[in-house]
């Protein structure tokens, strides 16, 4: 144990005597929340992150004993920070516990940031429905602020794993939803061909050509410039694919637009998916014949 972890549990100690005693003067929660933040300094100095998390918890309640909600969710929020170092989900207890007081206190911005923090930790932790949940907690939360183009990125962060998880509807809506707020948006309209080729690819995954076909002419009308993108084109060149079952006309479409535009992990999965599938196809015809 190293001389500033000794000197935060020295710190822990007598704030807890103080809680637990009676004095004349002064207020006992006050002055143990002035103990419990020199505690943490020490143990976030001593990289002790178990006992910092632990301890701004205890400083949490502190705060709520002295009404000051603001500073309970900051702690809540500063032990979410020390827990992400060695427990995720320990981190995302603490944050939910801090987005909770700032919604009931109004403080929507914070609680947005919070959601969009809870989504980012069940996302790494591979728990993807929860992290759809939070994120379009973050998006509805951004989007009561007016921060429009953050509440965008959420809705699109929720469509994105909607997809990997093969909700295709859902992932179409949400990206549907954010490319016509986008549309009229001087900032964000050069965003929405984007937009709609990932919505295309969702289309592309489903394999439906009636469905892509319908698809391309209501982005079409969103977008009146949209048909005369790249974009617009990969799309329909795979869906020709699809629709003659094609699996190398498929193999050179993404081929070329690749050279020209370097593909994301995401949207290289989802192709990949769609080859697959009409590979599948291909062979189950190849078998009936």
């Amino acid at each position: 144990m190293t001389d500033q972890e000794i000197n935060g549990d020295e710190f822990c100690r007598r704030a807890e005597k103080k809680l637990t005693g009676w004095g004349l003067f002064g207020n006992k929660y006050e002055d143990a929340a002035d103990l419990y933040e020199k505690a943490v300094n020490s143990y976030k100095i001593a990289k002790a992150w178990e006992k910092a998390g632990s301890t701004y918890e205890k400083l949490a309640s502190c705060h709520k004993k002295l009404e000051s909600r603001h500073e309970e969710a900051s702690a809540y929020a500063d032990a979410a920070n020390c827990y992400k170092k060695i427990n995720p989900r320990e981190a995302i207890r603490c944050l939910n516990e801090s987005l909770e007081i700032f919604m009931g206190i109004g403080r929507l911005n914070l609680a947005a940031k919070h959601g969009k923090d809870i989504a980012e930790l069940y996302e790494a932790e591979e728990d993807l429905n929860e992290a759809i949940r939070f994120y379009e907690r973050s998006a509805e939360l951004y989007e009561t602020e007016g921060a429009t183009s953050t509440a965008n990125q959420m809705a699109q962060k929720v469509a994105q794993i909607a997809a990997q998880l093969e909700q295709y509807p859902k992932a179409i809506e949400e990206f549907e939803k954010v490319a016509k707020l986008s549309i009229n948006n001087n900032l964000l309209k050069y965003s929405v061909k984007g937009i709609l080729l990932n919505a295309g690819l969702c289309q592309i995954c489903k394999g439906d050509i009636v469905g892509i076909t319908n698809a391309l002419e209501r982005y079409q009308e969103l977008d009146p410039t949209f048909s005369g993108t790249r974009e617009y084109k990969f799309l329909a060149d795979l869906a020709s694919a699809i629709d003659e079952e094609d699996v190398e006309k498929f193999t050179e479409v993404v081929k070329e637009y690749d050279s020209m535009t370097r593909l994301d992990a995401w949207k290289t999965s989802l192709l990949l998916r769609a080859k697959n599938a009409l590979k599948a196809k291909e062979v189950e015809e190849d078998d009936l014949t």
